[in-house]
């Protein structure tokens, strides 16, 4: 297996649709990070056969956390030197992710591309693991997106999503300290209470949940043959974002 030690090195609306990162001698580096979509198919209640809800496990992460403090995220977190061997899954498993992931930083030098490839999809295996005592095939995890923070943002990570959908009988739970709950959310469900302002997204996350909501169900999603293009904000991005999204909220018509 390819495995040694090397050295580190994607929008809702035109606000986040910057595709370059602007110059900045004073930017973070961004840290390697993995974050897994656990998707599934639930049947909706009220008799409705043969209708489906799409839903995904999901965090609410604790106040006192120093990044994304009181959001709802998926599953992940930052790739560890850990990450750079033991894998259990074969070379041609992570050639496959080098060749999807060659739009990103981890495939800019193409002799460590398939390393870097492994070390990220080794660490979102192992995160979902530590956070949701879930163990997940290699070979059924699909990269689904690429995030990086803005470079006027004090933490910054160069984000690797995947998607995942758990076999019969392998239930996630709850298990991080990170988060006060995990647990199963229809996507609309998230969707609605963002805008209602009752829970808190970051941007990627909002993003990757309205493109689940639009293509329905699992099916409709593994159909998808997904080229996966950066999203790299501008400075300012995140700001607007949610100055944007306090905006809209305070404009909503009261309901009845």
């Amino acid at each position: 297996m390819i495995q040694q030690n090397v050295t580190q090195q994607g929008g809702k609306g035109a606000v986040l649709a910057g595709n370059g990162e602007a110059n900045s001698t004073m930017a973070a580096e961004p840290r390697l990070a993995a974050s897994v979509i656990l998707v599934r198919d639930a049947a909706i209640p009220d008799g409705l056969e043969g209708a489906y809800a799409l839903e995904v496990f999901v965090q609410h992460r604790v106040s006192t956390m120093d990044f994304a403090a009181g959001m709802v995220v998926f599953p992940g977190g930052r790739v560890d030197q850990v990450d750079s061997s033991g894998w259990d899954f074969a070379d041609d498993v992570a050639e496959r992710h080098a060749a999807a992931w060659h739009r990103t930083s981890i495939a800019v030098e193409p002799s460590s591309a398939v390393l870097n490839a492994g070390r990220v999809l080794a660490a979102a295996q192992r995160e979902v693991f530590e956070e949701a005592g879930l163990k997940l095939d290699a070979a059924t995890l699909r990269p689904w997106a690429n995030w990086v923070t803005p470079p006027d943002q004090p933490k910054r990570f160069d984000t690797y999503f995947y998607l995942a959908c758990p076999v019969s009988g392998a239930e996630p739970r709850h298990q991080t300290t990170e988060a006060s709950s995990s647990l199963w959310m229809p996507v609309r469900g998230i969707l609605d209470a963002e805008a209602a302002g009752t829970l808190k997204l970051m941007p990627p996350t909002l993003a990757l949940l309205d493109e689940l909501l639009a293509l329905g169900t699992v099916d409709a999603i593994l159909a998808q043959d997904r080229d996966v293009v950066p999203v790299r904000p501008e400075p300012g991005a995140l700001e607007e974002f949610f100055r944007l999204r306090r905006q809209a909220r305070s404009l909503a018509p009261e309901l009845p």
